[in-house]
């Protein structure tokens, strides 16, 4: 009997079986609650900040950053320049070839023709015997003669053969160096890709998080860092030819260009000076050489070839242009260098500052050369 009644009882539930499977109405609700409390749980999670997006980057976060993005793009620039600078003699250098190579196939073919014909003079004369020419002859002394002359010619003929193998010999040469030069050539625009690849990827991203910034911000953080709007500049640029311009503070005009120019250790150096006082306000362009835009490099290269001196393309050959210059010692005109890798550089005017081409969007400016870690001088000679 009492088996029986056992038989009967309704198995006992799990207290969290309303949780995972079907049942009765109540457990139905049981479930409803604890996925509303779940949702509960999940919305003050959010709200408590553990699942809110990362908060907006600060005005002087987003300079950092932009600073950091353009000096990255500054190496990439300068390595881009190197490049094209090896582009640029690897074609020059090609074409060099290639002529010299067509001017001695030329010479090359025309010994070939000189020994042709001589190789069928030979055969049409040469399958009788002397002896018996020399019987059958009317005139046996003009074939003395003529036998005399056939020797010179002999003489000649190996004269011309030996020539025909050197001048073989040098075009193999010439060929094979233009094909090694348009190998290197191939290399230095694949180079000139990734460079290009580079800067333009790092410039993007900082334009991005400069579109960040409200016009406010961005009006400050130019006005931080020394650049200016575009307004500005264009003052800036004309007034530095009447002698009343001003940038950042700092008088931009002909006065100040001749006051520095005076101090310049020599003549290219002051007409060094002259030509970046007058480069004042235009763009920053990277891989530019002027004269309507620069990047840093470009500017000193054009501002000392109106002094008469050639400098290489890169900040990393600049630094090598001249002697080192002491920081102490440094003279209107010295070139002055920034960051661990020699990746920027600037023309220095006295009284601690410098003409540059910063980054883009802040053209050619005066500015102080503690602006950027200082690593080297140098003194173009």
């Amino acid at each position: 009997m009492t088996a029986t009644v056992a038989s009967h009882r309704k198995p006992r539930q799990h207290p969290l079986a309303s949780l995972t499977g079907g049942g009765s109405r109540s457990a139905r609700t049981a479930r409803t609650a604890a996925t509303l409390a779940l949702a509960g749980a999940a919305t003050a999670t959010t709200f408590d900040g553990t699942g809110q997006a990362a908060p907006e980057p600060t005005p002087a976060q987003v300079k950092g950053r932009v600073d950091a993005l353009y000096q990255e793009a500054e190496v990439a620039t300068q390595k881009y320049n190197g490049a094209k600078e090896a582009a640029d003699t690897a074609r020059q250098e090609l074409s060099r070839l290639q002529d010299e190579a067509a001017r001695r196939t030329r010479k090359l073919n025309a010994a070939r023709g000189e020994l042709g014909t001589m190789a069928a003079s030979q055969y049409r004369s040469g399958g009788v015997d002397p002896t018996v020419r020399l019987l059958l002859s009317a005139d046996p002394q003009h074939y003395l003669d003529g036998a005399a002359v056939l020797e010179r010619t002999g003489s000649h003929q190996a004269t011309a053969v030996a020539g025909y193998a050197r001048r073989l010999g040098s075009v193999r040469q010439v060929r094979q160096r233009a094909e090694d030069t348009a190998e290197r050539l191939v290399g230095t625009e694949t180079a000139l890709k990734k460079h290009r690849v580079t800067i333009v990827r790092k410039l993007d991203a900082a334009e991005q998080l400069l579109d960040r910034l409200t016009a406010e911000q961005r009006r400050r953080m130019a006005g931080r860092d020394g650049s200016r709007g575009r307004a500005a500049d264009g003052r800036a640029d004309r007034g530095a030819g009447r002698g009343d311009g001003l940038l950042g503070g700092v008088p931009t005009g002909s006065g100040a260009a001749a006051a520095a120019s005076a101090q310049a250790p020599n003549a290219r150096a002051a007409q060094a000076v002259s030509f970046a006082y007058g480069a004042l306000g235009k763009p920053y362009v990277w891989g530019a050489t002027g004269p309507s835009a620069y990047d840093c490099s470009g500017l000193t290269q054009a501002a000392w070839k109106s002094g008469g001196v050639s400098l290489p393309r890169t900040t990393y050959t600049q630094v090598s242009s001249g002697p080192r210059i002491d920081r102490s010692q440094l003279a209107p005109g010295d070139l002055v260098f920034f960051y661990s890798g020699i990746s920027h550089v600037g023309l220095y005017i006295g009284d601690g500052k410098m003409i540059h081409a910063p980054h883009p969007g802040a053209p050619v400016r005066i500015a102080p050369i503690d602006q950027m870690p200082f690593a080297a001088a140098t003194r173009p000679v």
